[in-house]
């Protein structure tokens, strides 16, 4: 029987070039290099001086010139994140807009750091079911701008960045080749931003007055077992083992956390892409932009078994087993380019600081009741 398979034939990545240090960090916060880098192993992350829409659309249009695919020729967008401008219309529709792919279908995913992953399995059993021929998948953050800058559990974390793939329909066996995705929902609380959605409308909050509920430890223990259960399962399901892997590309929320994941995965640290001490928790860009690094560092060989684990914010969880194809160098280069910076990331970081709630997050609609809480009325 002839089978389909959507491989990977593009990779671009579009970070800002405003890098935020722990000494940053520590102007405003109680906090230093060494707390930060002992808890996390994160050293710096980036501040994005642009909309998210264009850090995608700068990745998409890098990946498909890295195809040798014109964006008229784009059937599907995929944006992965929970960075968006507005809700109404969807991200997407703003990437085909820029990328002039006007022949693509748009949607959006936000399962939060997991969403890149989520929409690279999304397009992949896309293509396979032959609804389309080719999509671009996009993992972007623009976390920066909705952070609760006063909050040092949080504010160390985050970062902003964009990376994207192409994905076509091929007869090579390559691209995902397995998929588990999940969802520990009855932990949905421990990672929660309030302030964004339904619930805070009309209450005169302004965007970026936010409260981050993060229960470190639960988020832990959880992001673990998810991550590592989901790689177990994947590998499985494809009869892989462990060893077999060449390269895991996992979610970079916390040093401490990847090498939990790599130790139950039974998978060596020299075997595992770290960016984390270089860009933070970029959330849903986190995965992509490791492979793009992976890739430009030479660590990805044509035929390599990739192991992908994520986790976020809802609780999702997944782990994808993907099989590079035969390139592993770019067909062309996109000549698109963020505008030019003129302030630090500092200093746009304390022009957010100066537009949030100076009365210390105490407005009345950010303490609206939980989705339990609500229930339970």
């Amino acid at each position: 029987m002839h089978m389909t398979y959507a491989a990977i034939t593009g990779w671009g990545k579009c970070l800002p070039p405003a890098v935020l240090t722990n000494a940053d960090l520590s102007t405003f916060l109680d906090t230093s290099d060494e707390w930060i880098v002992s808890r996390t192993g994160m050293k710096e992350r980036r501040v994005s001086h642009v909309p998210a829409i264009q850090l995608a659309s700068t990745a998409a249009a890098r990946a498909l010139a890295c195809a040798g695919l014109d964006a008229s020729e784009l059937e599907l967008i995929i944006y992965g994140g929970c960075s968006n401008e507005e809700l109404v219309p969807n991200s997407s529709s703003g990437v085909q807009i820029e990328l002039g792919a006007t022949r693509a279908a748009a949607m959006d995913i936000n399962t939060a750091c997991t969403s890149f992953l989520y929409g690279l399995s999304t397009a992949t059993a896309m293509i396979k079911s032959g609804v389309v021929k080719n999509a671009v998948v996009i993992g972007v953050e623009l976390i920066t701008r909705y952070m609760d800058w006063s909050n040092r559990n949080v504010a160390v974390l985050f970062g902003d960045g964009a990376a994207a793939v192409v994905l076509q329909a091929s007869d090579e066996e390559s691209g995902v080749l397995g998929s588990v995705l999940g969802c520990d929902a009855e932990g949905r609380e421990a990672l929660r931003v309030r302030g964004m959605g339904c619930s805070y409308a009309g209450l005169g909050i302004s965007y970026g007055d936010t409260i981050w509920d993060f229960d470190g430890p639960v988020i832990f223990k959880r992001a673990v077992k998810g991550m590592s259960e989901a790689s177990a399962k994947v590998l499985a399901q494809c009869g892989v083992t462990a060893d077999q892997v060449d390269l895991a590309v996992p979610h970079q929320a916390n040093l401490r956390i990847i090498e939990a994941v790599a130790k139950y995965a039974g998978i060596p640290m020299e075997k595992v892409m770290v960016t984390v001490e270089k860009y933070g928790n970029m959330s849903a860009a986190t995965v992509p932009v490791s492979l793009v690094d992976a890739l430009e560092q030479g660590r990805v060989k044509p035929g390599s078994l990739l192991l992908m684990p994520g986790f976020g914010g809802g609780l999702t969880f997944c782990s994808l087993l993907v099989r590079w194809g035969s390139r592993v160098t770019p067909l062309g280069v996109s000549g698109r380019e963020l505008p030019p910076l003129t302030r630090t990331a500092l200093e746009i970081v304390n022009e957010y600081r100066a537009e949030q709630d100076p009365h210390g997050r105490s407005l009345p609609g950010l303490m609206a009741p939980t989705f339990v809480e609500q229930r339970i009325r």
